[in-house]
């Protein structure tokens, strides 16, 4: 499924198999996850891709030796720049992104650097495992943001929060979900999740939260979230893309409060993460749908009406 201009569909085309360069690999893709940030390229809101591109930056498949990998968004750094000196390669200014930069998984075939790519925990299917690769690792780096917050709100219950979640609970931490207004279902199934508390992003949460993680795309949610917060608190901000953020009074912020971005992921965040999913029975909650209906995905994952994650497969 190819992006041959943004803010248009995808188009379904033959294409040769790829060719793995020095130091890559070819791998028969098994399920690709459909991540927000792809809605964020294919919408024109990430405004330098590769045109035409593939999409798909959570990509299980199978390498030509019968190894289990998953390609990620990270697909590329220089190693050379301050920041891959100093272990900060999420930040690498001439880093290429899997499904940006890069040919992605909507696709039978792809070809990935070998260095950036990992094997996955055996008790996951290929679908269950897809989430992992982006929605999972992004969500592991945000949660390390947050230091020990015991508290913690969780502001948009997509793909990513379902995950940190289930996390968050095993480290002890209590929960709080924030969904859109009037969306039951995710807060329904944040509470199995184990959260102590669902609601909307527009209620205040029955306690102050030590931290939070905003998940959704919208700038809005900064300043209630500050409002949310104990004095000394976090606020991290998980996307690769948010909506302008609206002014606020200076008195939400104060008391040493932080907002904060996380950009991106290192290998060092995959293995971690991976390895913990290792030991901890997470839910995916993922729906899988046939390659050719990548636009149908889109656009549920556009209108908010996918709960936990989806993903598409060849």
């Amino acid at each position: 499924m190819v992006l041959k201009a943004q803010r248009a569909p995808l188009e379904l085309v033959e294409v040769a198999d790829p060719k793995p360069g020095s130091g890559q690999i070819l791998v028969r893709v098994r399920a690709c996850g459909v991540c927000r940030t792809d809605l964020h390229v294919a919408d024109g809101e990430l405004r330098e891709p590769k045109l035409p591109l593939i999409l798909g930056h959570e990509i299980v498949g199978l390498t030509e030796d019968g190894r289990r990998v998953g390609i990620p968004w990270l697909g590329w750094t220089c190693g050379e720049c301050a920041y891959c000196r100093a272990g900060r390669e999420n930040l690498c200014d001439r880093a290429r992104f899997t499904g940006y930069h890069l040919d992605g998984g909507y696709a039978e075939m792809a070809v990935a650097d070998e260095r950036y790519c990992f094997p996955l925990p055996d008790r996951y299917s290929d679908v269950e495992a897809a989430p992992l690769l982006c929605a999972g690792l992004i969500g592991h780096r945000c949660l390390r943001m947050t230091g020990d917050a015991r508290r913690l709100g969780i502001y948009g219950f997509g793909a990513a929060a379902h995950l940190v979640a289930q996390v968050a609970k095993h480290e002890g931490r209590a929960v709080y979900a924030f969904t859109s207004p009037g969306d039951v279902e995710a807060q329904r199934f944040a509470l199995e999740l184990g959260a102590v508390w669902a609601g909307s992003s527009l209620q205040k949460p029955p306690d102050e939260l030590d931290a939070a993680i905003i998940f959704a795309p919208v700038g809005a949610l900064v300043p209630l979230a500050l409002k949310a917060l104990a004095k000394g608190g976090t606020v991290v901000c998980g996307g690769i893309h948010m909506s302008d953020v609206p002014s606020f009074a200076y008195d939400l912020l104060w008391g040493e409060r932080v907002v904060r971005s996380v950009a991106n992921l290192t290998r060092r965040d995959a293995e971690e993460f991976l390895a913990l999913a290792a030991r901890i029975p997470l839910r995916t909650r993922v729906t899988p749908h046939p390659l050719a209906q990548a636009n149908q995905v889109l656009a549920e994952l556009r209108a908010g009406r996918i709960v936990g994650a989806a993903a598409l497969q060849p």
